[in-house]
C-alpha cells in the first residue's frame, strides 16, 4: 500500500494523467445518458482466480473524479481470489462511476496480473533461499505501480530507475574499454554507499570482474554448467545474480549453485492482466 506521501507526489500526477488520456474534453458517451447527477452503486467482480493487487489505485481513481464516491472493499491487495468473488462495491455520482470504470480497471487488472504472474514465480523458487527481483523493463509511466504489483505477487524489486545504483551492461563496459576500466570508473565516480553490479557473459569477464571488485555480479544468459563455473570463480566474493532464459526447468536447476538472486523481465514485461469487471450499475434513490 502506498502512504499518504508517496500517494499525493507520485502517484497521483500518473492517474490524473491517464485519465485526461481517457477524457480530453468530456465523456461525450455518459454525459448523452445521464446529464444529471444520479447516486448510484457498482459491483466490483473478479472474473479470473489469482492475486488481486492495485485496490487503493482502483479506489483512488473514482476519489480523484469526485472525493464524495465510496469505495467498500471486501479483499485488500495480495489476497488469493477466485472467479465470481464481490471484490467491492463503489457509490458514488453515475458519471462519475462511467467516467473512471475503464482507467480504474486498467490499473487494477494490469496490476492483478504481474501479481498473480510473480506469485506463480515466486512459487518454483520457494525454499532455494534465492531471492526473484524485476528489472526496469516496465510499461513507460507505470513503473511505481509495476513494481509494487511484483512486492504484493511475492518477489522483490531491483533498482527502481537509473539513479538508484550501478549497474554496469555490455554497452558500458563496451564504453569504458572492458570491465575492470568500468568498475575501476564507477568505484572512482559513484558514492561509496553504492553498491556496484556488473553484467558478465563469459567466464573470462567473471575472472575480471572479481578481480576488480566488483559487489555484484550478474551471470547473463548462461547454461548451467557455465554458472557452475563462475560460481567456482567467485567463491563467495561478491554476490551472484542469474539473468535470461529463466524457464521453469532452468529455475529448478538453480538451487544447488548458491546463487543470490534471479532477476526476471518476463514479471513486469510478460504477464497478461487478470480479468476483472464492474457489473451491475444501477441508480439509487435517496
Amino acid at each position: 500500500m502506498f502512504d499518504q506521501v508517496t500517494m499525493t507526489l507520485n502517484v497521483d500526477p500518473y492517474i490524473r494523467s491517464a485519465l485526461q488520456e481517457d477524457i480530453t474534453s468530456e465523456d461525450v458517451s455518459t454525459n448523452s445518458v445521464m446529464p444529471e447527477p444520479q447516486l448510484g452503486e457498482v459491483d466490483l467482480i473478479c472474473k479470473q482466480d489469482g492475486i488481486i493487487c492495485g485496490l487503493q489505485i482502483f479506489s483512488r481513481v473514482f476519489e480523484m473524479l469526485d472525493p464524495t464516491t465510496k469505495v467498500e472493499l471486501f479483499a485488500k491487495d495480495g489476497d488469493t481470489v477466485k472467479a465470481g468473488d464481490h471484490m467491492a462495491k463503489v457509490t458514488g455520482d453515475i458519471r462519475v462511476l462511467l467516467c473512471g470504470e475503464r482507467t480504474a480497471l486498467n490499473y487494477l487488472q494490469r496490476m492483478s496480473g504481474v501479481a498473480t504472474y510473480t506469485h506463480q514465480i515466486a512459487g518454483m523458487l520457494e525454499g532455494t533461499g534465492i531471492k526473484l527481483l524485476d528489472t526496469r523493463k516496465t510499461t513507460p509511466n507505470n513503473r511505481i505501480f509495476e513494481k509494487y504489483a511484483v512486492r504484493v505477487g511475492g518477489g522483490n524489486n531491483h533498482r527502481y530507475n537509473l539513479t538508484d545504483g550501478v549497474l554496469l551492461k555490455d554497452n558500458h563496459i563496451g564504453a569504458a574499454g572492458g570491465v575492470k576500466e568500468a568498475i575501476a570508473r564507477a568505484k572512482e565516480y559513484a558514492p561509496f554507499v553504492r553498491k556496484i553490479e556488473v553484467e558478465v557473459e563469459t567466464l573470462d569477464m567473471v575472472k575480471e570482474a572479481v578481480e576488480a571488485g566488483a559487489d555484484i555480479i550478474m551471470l547473463d544468459n548462461m547454461d548451467h554448467d557455465t554458472m557452475a563455473k563462475a560460481m567456482e570463480i567467485i567463491d563467495g566474493k561478491a554476490e551472484v545474480e542469474v539473468s535470461g532464459n529463466m524457464t521453469e526447468e532452468n529455475l529448478a536447476k538453480l538451487s544447488g549453485l548458491g546463487v543470490d538472486y534471479v532477476s526476471s523481465g518476463a514479471l513486469t514485461h510478460s504477464a497478461p492482466i487478470m480479468d476483472i469487471s464492474l457489473k451491475n450499475l444501477h441508480p439509487i434513490n435517496e
